[in-house]
């Protein structure tokens, strides 16, 4: 990764390698630096007060770092010990706004990277939120509700002496829905004796929880997709999609195709993909991974039209959209030529940096639009904000009001990425123009609040 550094300003090469430095093996993390600091290079051109007052120095450095153990008992009376964290990246927009990820592949390199690109995201929202993010390497897939309920008590015991709603408000991620929120919560009213509603998003709607949470990742990279096909008076209706993943960001961003006339033709898990030509089922997808948490191979027995394919990833399959919802670095350059070699249009990264340098590259080159996770994955940690402002003022908004205001904040986070871009020189590049755009807002804000 330096080698793309040797053009910029020796400061700049020094923050990057003094974060190599300070985390040697921690590749995740140096990944998300390092594609910010190279893409913000023409915004240091242009406010040389951000490098004199130690910006970059100041933010590629948690504000804190919280880690610890969980112990847990499951229910073979067996003693168990998972770890814990929670990076708290930035607070100088808002309280820190990020969430929770229970998975084994959970690890500080992982967290501090989500927690990072975190920071920029929640500004471009313009929701006044800051940047944080946490998780365990707990899995509670194959667990039963009385084990999870145990761990996340257990979890909870330990991080809530960090978190408040003028603190720091987390929601869910991969490994966390509403069963674990609920849990979460309800440990932590326990604890501090506060009905404090604000200082958790994702809640069931039944208990302060806002319409349209659910659904909003997935609709909202969807609604990018869409903003940047619109840039090229192109619409999704009659286009191919293709989502990896089965969670909740795949199945919403694949239940929002539909609605906007395309035809989403992929899911996938860990094991495969499967691919129906008539289109996703949408309900038998979460009857399958929602309800019975079966194999994505399940589908495909239930469906004629569908086959599964097994070990491999969707992006063989020759589609117009692109949405990759799973996880980090899923889709590598040989993805990226595989799209490219069967005409797609549009890539817009419904998951947390799923794509390679090299994929990034590839797709750009060849002049596909392509919508950072940062950006077009924004639609979530919007709506959460969302979620808090009701919790504030006693309000709660109907679906339809919700996903109005979800779409508006898409629109202005696409087109606060496009001008930037376009400002910078970089007309078109939505990661410079996405990481520009967060980066001044942040740093705008740091040097007015003082080293702190």
């Amino acid at each position: 990764m330096t080698e793309t550094l040797t053009a910029l300003p020796a400061s700049v090469r020094e923050v990057f390698q003094t974060v190599v430095a300070r985390n040697p093996h921690e590749p995740e993390f140096q990944q998300a630096v390092h594609e910010v600091l190279v893409s913000i290079a023409p915004v240091l051109d242009e406010h040389p007060q951000f490098v004199d007052g130690g910006i970059l120095e100041r933010i590629v450095e948690p504000e804190r770092q919280i880690m610890f153990r969980v112990p847990w008992v499951d229910d073979a009376g067996r003693l168990q010990v998972n770890r814990g964290y929670r990076v708290q990246f930035s607070s100088v927009l808002g309280p820190y706004k990020g969430g929770l990820r229970f998975h084994p592949s959970v690890n500080l390199s992982i967290v501090k990277f989500l927690g990072f690109e975190q920071i920029f995201k929640n500004a471009l929202t313009g929701q006044g939120i800051g940047g944080a993010k946490g998780g365990s390497d707990f899995d509670p897939h194959g667990r039963s509700d009385a084990e999870v309920m145990r761990f996340c008590q257990s979890f909870m015991s330990e991080l809530y002496r960090h978190l408040g709603e003028h603190t720091d408000v987390p929601a869910g991620d991969i490994g966390v829905g509403a069963r674990e929120i609920g849990y979460l919560f309800g440990q932590y009213r326990k604890i501090t004796n506060r009905h404090e509603s604000g200082m958790f998003t994702g809640k069931g709607v039944q208990w302060g929880g806002a319409e349209v949470r659910t659904e909003a990742t997935g609709y909202g990279a969807v609604f990018f997709a869409e903003e940047m096909l619109h840039v090229e008076r192109r619409s999704l209706e009659g286009m191919r999609v293709s989502v990896s993943g089965s969670g909740n960001v795949a199945i919403y961003a694949i239940d929002k195709a539909w609605q906007l006339g395309a035809t989403p033709v992929t899911a996938s898990d860990s094991s495969g993909y499967v691919v129906d030509e008539e289109g996703i089922d949408v309900a038998l997808l979460r009857q399958v991974k929602e309800q019975e948490r079966a194999r994505i191979s399940e589908y495909a027995t239930r469906r004629p039209h569908a086959r599964f394919v097994e070990g491999a990833r969707p992006w063989e399959v020759p589609v117009d959209v692109a949405i990759p919802s799973a996880t980090q670095n899923e889709l590598d350059e040989n993805d990226a030529r595989a799209l490219i070699g069967n005409g797609v249009r549009a890539v817009a990264e419904g998951a947390n940096m799923p794509s390679t340098p090299g994929a990034v590259a590839a797709l750009q080159s060849a002049g596909v639009l392509f919508g950072p996770g940062k950006a077009a994955n924004a639609g979530g940690v919007a709506t959460s904000a969302l979620e808090m402002s009701q919790n504030a003022s006693r309000q709660r908004w109907s679906f339809s009001d919700s996903e109005r205001k979800l779409r508006s904040i898409m629109k202005d986070v696409h087109d606060a990425a496009f001008e930037a871009a376009d400002r910078y020189g970089h007309g078109g590049d939505y990661v410079v123009g996405a990481n520009s755009a967060g980066f001044e807002r942040v740093a705008h804000a740091m040097l007015a609040q003082g080293v702190i």
